[in-house]
């Protein structure tokens, strides 16, 4: 038991550290559990569906009848302004935020009728890679993508060592990095120790959260390499949020656009499309179409009713 009591810090106390931390952690209880009854055979079912859907947190409404189905295989873009609740959506759908209303379901199951021991047990099947990479700044890269390995299996510290390389390989870094800390790497090759670490127990469902967010064009088209090298590489179904269309456009096979709840309509839906990449090219609907495009439109006008400055 002595190997759970890392130092677990992180260089800033962000949400998004919380949330990750929160995830390890969550995570870490399952090295004490009995092995797990053999599953079902859901294969026929989507890997992710949601009915219902409602979040918010306190008065403030952020996500609202969500109804979701990611099949298995399948990579899904989800894509908004920033407020719409994508980062939102992406956490409940593995309830590290819990929905206030509507059911999330895993492999078939109500994630909320699980218990605790088969919800750590199903989180191991998922893989969740932070915006800001999410390491801890006392460990090194090493360390950083052993993490999983050390808690979930018991493979010797050879075979450990074999697959943090393997897995660096994997997202184009080389093994000089391991004895270095993430301070001394640049943010793209941050991300990319994230995804190496988000790996390393072969999930079945991989999550992004903005993935290129504050990279170079250049080091931003070598992370959308990488998604679509591990969807070739390893059967997984992949859900990315981002605000990059060239992402969307280049890694998903399904693109979901949600909108801010305050700028719809009384009973308008929040996810105003659901299509493939080619067709979100062709919607007529300006909404949609001001956000591919990256056009301000009516926006700077309720900015300035608002009393933003602008």
């Amino acid at each position: 038991m002595a190997q759970v009591y890392y130092d677990l810090s992180f260089g800033s106390r962000s949400n998004e550290s919380y949330y990750a931390c929160k995830w390890l952690m969550l995570n870490l209880t399952v090295m004490f559990m009995n092995t797990p009854k053999r599953r079902p055979d859901n294969s026929h079912l989507p890997l992710v569906r949601t009915e219902h859907l409602r979040v918010s947190f306190g008065r403030q409404l952020v996500l609202s009848d969500i109804q979701l189905e990611v099949p298995r295989g399948q990579t899904v873009a989800i894509i908004g302004e920033s407020g719409s609740g994508k980062t939102v959506l992406l956490k409940t759908l593995i309830r590290l935020v819990r929905p206030t209303k509507g059911i999330v379901y895993f492999d078939g199951k109500d994630m909320a009728k699980m218990s605790e021991q088969e919800l750590t047990t199903q989180r191991v099947r998922v893989g969740f890679v932070f915006q800001g990479a999410a390491l801890f700044d006392s460990m090194t890269i090493g360390q950083n993508v052993a993490f999983p390995l050390r808690q979930h299996t018991g493979l010797s510290n050879d075979e450990i060592e074999a697959l943090i390389l393997q897995r660096l390989a994997e997202v184009g870094l080389p093994e000089s990095v391991v004895r270095k800390k993430p301070a001394e790497l640049s943010g793209g090759m941050r991300k990319r120790v994230g995804l190496a670490r988000a790996l390393t127990l072969n999930p079945e469902l991989l999550l992004y959260d903005e993935p290129t967010t504050g990279l170079d064009p250049i080091m931003s088209d070598v992370i959308n390499e990488l998604i679509l090298r591990t969807r070739k590489r390893y059967p997984v179904t992949s859900i990315v949020v981002t605000h990059d269309m060239h992402t969307a456009r280049k890694v998903a096979d399904r693109v979901i656009m949600v909108f801010p709840l305050s700028r719809l309509k009384e009973d308008e839906p929040q996810v105003i499309f659901d299509g493939t990449p080619k067709e979100i090219e062709e919607s007529s609907d300006r909404r949609v179409v001001q956000f591919v495009r990256g056009e301000a439109g009516e926006r700077l006008t309720e900015m300035r009713e608002n009393s933003f400055v602008v």
